[in-house]
């Protein structure tokens, strides 16, 4: 009998996976998982570990090896190989939620076969997803698509990447097909700039490694900003607004007077695409007395990004230095570099992932990441880490959705992964 395939699927593994692969989806997304980026402890939130903790058990339970959950909150487990003297592989995921958008109470929305018609959102029906405005969206008429219910992010940053490394390691196991050693790893705040601060690459035990962490089908990524964290703090005069006249220097003001004399039209996040970087202020917080503004600054060039954090300090000392009642200090905080130095060392590395995808019956696309992974620090600690596709689009937002038949394909990709270095021989070394 001739079965035939359905063709929104990339390949006949892909197919296999796409449902395995949905199920673990949903089962993650609910658990609340968002980190906190003012938070001292670590993780930065206890409740990420109820999904390590999960994530542990299932390991155990499809038949992992050294699963382990380690005092920071990382989850470690080993995939045997069957050929000998073979690469380590890493696969690697964040289990936490960015803490942009609200991430309790998650209510996943499937739509099968989406005919192409824009999407209301049921908890919120002024959140709609017009593929007019998303044209990632358009291209996936005919996909099965999940959302949020629109009230919260859905977690597809990146618990669909988890659900792809689990469902990949389940189905390793299956087979006799060669293979290489894969080692898991599913970390904690990668979304506050802190996901590797305890990640020990000994223990770890990978030659190479590879985060699923990206978005669109196919993507490899090799190249990430250089980041900093930049917190401004102004000292004010605090005096009670019913004697304040010609006493009276308000911090918050003098904060807004920054940002409104940062860049516009350009060296902001809404106005720059590509390798062009920015000065982003997220938020600002405290009292006339005393506030404080955090801003991030990001570029693909090193000696621009030290170029954007001069123009931060030149733009304070104007600004404040109007006012000599008033102080400020400004934090410069190193967050991650770009990995494309070290991963230009190493082709060979970049080479079998795309090869991996092409196994897995998609074209690959090398890309850019207007961000930051935790494979950018991995690669700087000296663990090569690209970065994979998980069909996960329009993250950090309530209107975040994912395609059922890109996570399956992403899946199969991390299958054809530990296959294919199961026939490359030892580790390629290098820096």
């Amino acid at each position: 009998m001739t079965t035939t395939r359905d063709p929104r699927f990339a390949s006949p593994l892909a197919e296999e996976l796409a449902e395995e692969v949905l199920e673990r989806f949903l089962r993650y997304v609910v658990v609340d998982t968002q980190s906190e980026p003012d938070s001292t402890s670590y993780p930065s939130t206890a409740k990420q570990l109820d999904l390590s903790r999960l994530l542990a058990d299932e390991l155990r339970e499809i038949g992992l090896d050294d699963v382990e959950l380690t005092a920071p909150g990382y989850v470690f487990a080993t995939l045997p190989g069957t050929v000998a003297g073979s690469a380590t592989v890493g696969l690697i995921a964040h289990v936490d939620t960015a803490p942009a958008a609200p991430g309790t109470g998650v209510a996943p929305v499937v739509h099968r076969a989406w005919d192409g018609a824009p999407i209301v959102l049921p908890g919120d029906p002024s959140q709609v997803l017009d593929p007019a405005e998303m044209p990632e969206l358009a291209n996936k008429v005919g996909h099965d698509l999940v959302t949020s219910d629109g009230r919260t992010l859905l977690g597809a940053d990146d618990k669909a990447g988890v659900a792809i490394i689990v469902t990949a390691a389940r189905r390793l196991l299956e087979d006799d097909a060669p293979r290489a050693t894969a080692r898991i790893g599913f970390t904690v705040d990668e979304e506050v700039g802190r996901g590797t601060d305890h990640f020990d690459l000994d223990a770890f035990g990978a030659d190479l490694a590879y985060t699923f962490d990206g978005s669109g089908l196919g993507e490899v990524e090799i190249e990430t900003f250089s980041a900093y964290q930049l917190v401004l703090t102004v000292e004010g005069v605090g005096v009670h607004p019913g004697s304040a006249k010609g006493r009276l220097v308000n911090a918050v003001k003098l904060l807004a007077d920054v940002v409104a004399a940062l860049p516009r039209e350009e060296l902001s996040p809404e106005t720059t695409d590509e390798r062009e970087g920015f000065v982003h202020p997220e938020r600002i917080a405290g009292s006339a007395f005393r506030a404080t503004l955090w801003m991030i600054a990001r570029d693909h060039d090193d000696e621009k990004l030290e170029q954007h954090v001069d123009l931060v300090r030149r733009i304070a000392a104007e600004v404040i230095g109007r006012e000599p009642r008033a102080s400020y200090s400004l934090a410069v905080e190193e967050q991650y570099r770009n990995m494309r130095n070290v991963l230009d060392r190493h082709p060979q590395i970049v080479e079998a992932a795309e090869d991996a995808i092409r196994r897995a019956g998609v074209e690959p696309v090398r890309s850019i990441i207007r961000g930051g992974t935790d494979g950018a620090r991995l690669t700087e600690k000296g663990l090569p880490t690209p970065n994979l596709f998980t069909g996960g689009q329009h993250y950090h937002s309530v209107r975040e959705w994912a395609s059922v038949q890109d996570m399956a394909a992403a899946a199969a990709t991390a299958v054809e992964l530990v296959r294919l270095w199961g026939t490359r021989g030892p580790s390629p070394g290098g820096d």
